[in-house]
Order: C-alpha cells, then structure tokens, then sequence
C-alpha cells in the first residue's frame, strides 16, 4: 500500500512535527517561565538545561547514525521514538534541585538523538536524486508544523495540567504520532544494505568513508556554518516569548508569535528545497542566513509589536532551511556512502549550537538586563557563516544523476502519495 517514495516523505513530516528539535526547544520556552516561578530559579538555569540537553543529544546522534548504516532505520528509530518518550513523561518528576532537573534534562537529550531529521534525512536521500531537495524540503516542513502546534499543545496541556502533567502529556503525543509515522511510513530503500559492511562493498553506494569526510576542509567548514547559524536562530526563538513578555506584550500573543514562526518554517523549508534543485546550494544557503540576519536588525532596532512579529518571522525562514541544508549539501559534498555516520556528526555540531544559543541568550540577560549583547553578537556570527559558504567548491563530488528507479517508481512530476 505504502510503496511510493513519496510516503517516506509523508511519514517524515509526521514524525519532525513532533522530532527533538520542536519538542526541546518550543515546549520549552512554554514552560521556561512556569517552572523558574515554582522552583524560584533565574533564566541561566533553563538555559543551562537547554544547552546541557542539547550537548548530550549531540553526542548521542552519530552513535545513531552509526547504528541506522549498520542496522536500518526502522528498528533503531522506533527504539529512540520510545525512549525519547519516556524520558519527556520523566520530567514532571523533576525535583527543585538544579543538579536533578540538569541531569534529567540531559538524559532527554541523550534519547533524543535518533528521533531526530537523521533517519528521515537519509531514507529521503536514499530514495531520491533528482529531486532530493524537494522532498528534503517537504519532509522538513514537519519541523515548521511542529513548530506551530507543540507550543499551542504544550500551552493547552499547561493550562490543564499544570507544567509537570504538560511534560506526560507531550511525552504521550511524541511517541503516538512519531512511532506511527515511523512504523508504517518510513524505511529504508528496497535492496538498501543493513550493515556498514554491506555498504562499503556496493558500488551502486557511491561516497566517501566518515573517516576520510571528517579530515577534509570541506567538512570543517560545514560544521561552522552549522553551529553559527542555530547559535543564533535557537539562542532567538527559545527566548522569544521572555523577550516578547520583558517588552509588555500579554503571554498569550507571546505563544501566538511564537507559534507563528512554525508558518515560516514551512514556508522556508519548501522555498529552500525547491532552490537546492535548482541553484547551486551554498548560494541558496547565503539567501537563508541574511533572512535572520535582518530578522535580528528588527529586534534589536524596535520593541513594536508588528515589527517585533516580522523580526520573529524572518528568523524563522532561516530557522525553516538550514536542517534540509545539511542532508542536501553533504550528500552532494561526501556522497551517501556513510550518510547516517557523517550527518551524525555535523547534526552534533547543529545541536551544541542550538543550545549554546539559548545559554549565551540567558547569560547575557542575566549579566547585563538585557538580551542587546547577545543579538549583536549573533550578527557576527550569521557574517561568518556567509563567508564560509562563499568558499565551498562550485562543483560538487556527487552531483544529480537520476538513477533509473526514480524514474521507475512513480512519475517525479507529480509527487502523489499513491
């Protein structure tokens, strides 16, 4: 019934509606406020939580990449969906001792790191070519979805619940819709090898080793490109609704701000997707750091509660590209020969910096009153990406070739789900 690639595109914007990314980062800046009231903690210890999940999830994820080359992507990922769950639910456990709620929040972390865009990113590269960035695009247009519906869901559940039966109640939703998504949608190609081994004796597995990728400069510059950019979009979004609520704006259209940025991270994944196929993608990539950039400009230059939205928007469209932008320009830079392993290693970088932004965020405001410091110092940061990006080769190692089974699959030009 589910045979047509396009279903792997399908179940994968299911699961990133609910993947790590969403859930620790949106659900989070709901309940930032909630929990420092009750625990009587200052904003440096949330963001610390943040940053210290963040940093486990990074270690975490190319152990799951690893193991998603050797042994599929169904078996390990829904192995990650139930354990990331469990350890969402565990955190309405979580005591008034920093040194607990840390630990825990860095064992969410840990459990995130294959329920994350790593599975789907690679059954969507193994599936397609020629169209690679497109569906890359669509499928990561779930993270946008996820975007506008857990803040609204993590809201209702608070409301309801209070913040420790919001963190059940999430943790219910995530392994519900992710664990369906994954079970019946998304699999590894027909004929794909399921061990490290296998794939290195494929020659139809065309790419570099992850031990040859990691020494080229190539790789390194990726890497920073990929830690400035979320430094500053994550580091933004996570502290959006305090910076929204400092400036006297109500809660409520705080969380509707916020989850407004979920229709610009659909916006920019399908935009980016639909110019990686066309342009030559470090170029497309340029587009979608000056879109934060000037995202930035208007926070820092307005306390306007329009241009304070359209600021919050624009980072989103920046927020909306760079996830597809690793899977894409990876697999053109090293190929897909250890796809999972090397996407493992720069999505780590991706992740330290989505929370070290929150962190440089929090810090910031507790040092100086005032998130100004911080923002300055993310444009810098946003330039140094640019001119990284500038100096990738024009010519990619593995370019487009449309291998037969696309065409044999379905017809690409319409991208129907039967």
């Amino acid at each position: 019934m589910f045979r047509s690639r396009w279903w792997i595109v399908f179940g994968s914007v299911l699961g990133l509606t609910v993947g790590n990314v969403t859930v620790l980062q949106f659900s989070t800046s709901v309940l930032m406020k909630p929990i420092m009231t009750e625990f009587g903690w200052d904003r440096g210890v949330m963001s610390a939580a943040v940053m210290l999940g963040s940093i486990f999830a990074a270690i975490a994820t190319p152990i799951a990449g690893k193991l998603i080359d050797r042994r599929g992507i169904r078996r390990i990922t829904l192995a990650a969906i139930t354990l990331f769950a469990l350890a969402i639910a565990a955190m309405s456990l979580a005591p008034a001792v920093p040194a607990v709620f840390l630990a825990m929040f860095a064992c969410m972390g840990l459990f995130s790191g294959g329920q994350a865009p790593l599975p789907y990113a690679k059954a969507i590269a193994a599936a397609f070519d020629r169209q690679r960035g497109l569906a890359m695009g669509i499928a990561m247009t779930g993270v946008g979805l996820g975007a506008t519906l857990v803040p609204r869901l993590t809201q209702l559940y608070f409301d309801r619940f209070g913040w420790r039966g919001a963190y059940v109640a999430v943790g219910m939703t995530v392994f519900a819709v992710a664990f369906l998504a994954v079970g019946l949608f998304v699999r590894d190609p027909d004929g794909a090898p399921r061990t490290a081994q296998a794939n290195v004796r494929n020659p139809g597995v065309a790419g570099l080793p992850a031990d040859e990728a990691v020494r080229s400069r190539n790789f390194w510059k990726l890497a920073v490109v990929f830690l400035c950019i979320p430094i500053v979009v994550n580091g933004t979004v996570v502290h959006l609704v305090p910076l929204l609520t400092d400036r006297g704006i109500p809660a409520g259209q705080a969380v509707a701000v916020l989850s407004g940025i979920g229709a610009s991270l659909i916006a920019g994944r399908m935009l980016c997707g639909f110019l990686l196929d066309r342009f030559f993608g470090p170029h497309v990539a340029i587009a979608f750091v000056i879109l934060p950039a000037v995202g930035v400009l208007t926070l820092l230059g307005s306390a306007d509660v329009s241009l304070t939205t359209v600021g919050a928007v624009l980072v989103g469209l920046g927020m909306g590209a760079e996830v597809d932008l690793i899977g894409y320009l990876q697999s053109r830079y090293f190929g897909l020969r250890a796809f999972g392993q090397i996407y493992g290693y720069l999505f780590a970088v991706f992740t330290v910096g989505t929370g070290l932004g929150p962190f440089v965020m929090g810090v910031a405001y507790d040092a100086t009153g005032s998130y100004r410091p911080a923002l300055m110092a993310f444009l810098g940061l946003l330039t140094c990406a640019g001119w990284l990006l500038l100096r990738l080769p024009r010519d990619y190692p593995y370019p487009v070739h449309t291998p037969a089974h696309e065409h044999a699959a379905d017809d690409p030009s319409r991208p129907s789900l039967a």
